[in-house]
């Protein structure tokens, strides 16, 4: 949330600003520890709606942290103390609300916090797995290896992400441009040219009589489908909001032929790609697999791994209780055995997490060049049906003036 306020500094001086924080708590207490006395503080989102606006235009990317991550571990290398890194860093970065957040960090380390702990403050910006990532680096005195290692992760995450995303771009702009003509020719075109057919008293043909009925439907109860289209987007998005509705949401996503495979592939992706990274950087097996399941992104195999972690507290390998779960496919069940026996679980997690990306990839890259020539295919004979039940009694009616 961002947050004005007026405050009086140590020489006496006012001073008037933005902060972003959590919650008002966080930001009078970020305030104070810049020797600020707080005499007004209040939130900008309570003022408009464009407020709002602004303020989700100012999130964080994904891509910001990347950059973030490899500029840290950068200046950590050059022997940067901690606290003039995030100094530094928050008088360079673009977005302003990174820049907030790095200045809010950079009071918490001056007032002794850890980094990670001052990190954790900030939870929409770095997540309980970044934290984590540091707090490991903390213990293990490799910082500069930690944040190398998160930039890479978060790299390889947001290009696996970005491109999935990217390449459904265009086959559902022209989706949609397509459903915008059809319904306003439907609408606004075909009505008049079928008052035209029906004054004329010739015999109508089927197909074209259906294409009237369908746009005489829409002309009268267009709007109550587009309510009803609304309010089931709106039931959706509050399913969603719940945890049994994400659940099965997310059920449904992964059950769907061939998407839900893709899908399927991301996840394990993301999953091994978690557990090499955190592995790899000293964080404990079970608090790993914690980890993983709070970030994976989706509820299902969220609960695969609550339930794996609860397992292997009890005793159990990873790979016999990853290998209960139909949804963890078996290859990724085998790899794991045999880092296990090996010794090498982070390495093979490591491995395991390039063969899933090579396989998403494909499989989008698949996916795009299989939707491409089905949308021209479909589109034609959309508009060559629609142009064929008008335009043939139109000719037809040429023809017997």
């Amino acid at each position: 949330m961002l947050f004005t306020y007026h405050a009086i500094d140590q020489d006496g001086h006012e001073r008037d600003g933005t902060i972003e924080a959590p919650s008002q708590e966080t930001a009078v207490t970020a305030l104070q520890r810049r020797n600020l006395i707080v005499s007004v503080i209040e939130s900008t989102e309570k003022h408009a709606l464009f407020d709002l606006g602004l303020a989700f235009l100012s999130r964080v990317s994904n891509k910001d942290v990347v950059i973030l991550s490899r500029q840290i571990a950068t200046l950590f290398e050059a022997q940067v103390s901690a606290l003039r890194i995030f100094r530094l860093l928050a008088a360079e970065v673009e977005s302003k609300t990174l820049a907030n957040v790095l200045s809010v960090v950079g009071d918490d380390l001056q007032s002794g916090s850890p980094i990670s702990k001052a990190l954790s403050r900030h939870p929409k910006v770095f997540t309980v797995f970044y934290v984590n990532m540091v707090r490991a680096g903390e213990e293990s005195g490799k910082l500069s290896e930690t944040f190398n290692y998160l930039a890479d992760y978060l790299d390889r995450s947001y290009d696996l992400v970005s491109k999935a995303e990217n390449a459904l771009i265009y086959p559902l702009f022209v989706v949609v441009v397509f459903i915008g003509v059809m319904a306003l020719m439907l609408t606004l075109v075909i009505p008049k040219i079928s008052a035209v057919l029906l004054d004329s008293g010739q015999e109508i043909p089927i197909y074209t009589r259906i294409i009237i009925g369908f746009s005489n439907f829409l002309v009268q109860y267009g709007i109550f489908l587009f309510i009803a289209f609304a309010a089931g987007i709106f039931y959706l998005w509050r399913l969603g909001q719940t945890e049994r509705g994400r659940l099965v949401l997310d059920g449904v996503k992964l059950s769907v032929p061939y998407i839900g495979d893709l899908y399927k592939k991301l996840y394990l992706s993301r999953i091994a790609d978690n557990l090499a990274t955190m592995l790899l950087s000293g964080v404990s097996v079970v608090e790993t697999i914690e980890i993983a399941g709070s970030v994976v992104g989706n509820s299902v195999y969220a609960a695969i791994l609550a339930e794996v972690g609860s397992d292997v507290k009890g005793g159990a390998s990873i790979s016999d209780s990853l290998g209960k779960h139909p949804e963890i496919q078996g290859i990724m069940v085998a790899m794991t055995k045999v880092g296990e026996e090996t010794g090498e679980l982070g390495k093979i997690l490591t491995t395991l997490a390039k063969f899933y990306n090579r396989e998403v990839t494909n499989s989008v890259d698949t996916l795009v060049s299989l939707i491409e020539p089905a949308m021209v295919v479909l589109l034609g004979l959309g508009v060559g049906v629609l142009l064929a039940a008008i335009l043939l009694p139109i000719y037809n009616l040429a023809g017997s003036i």
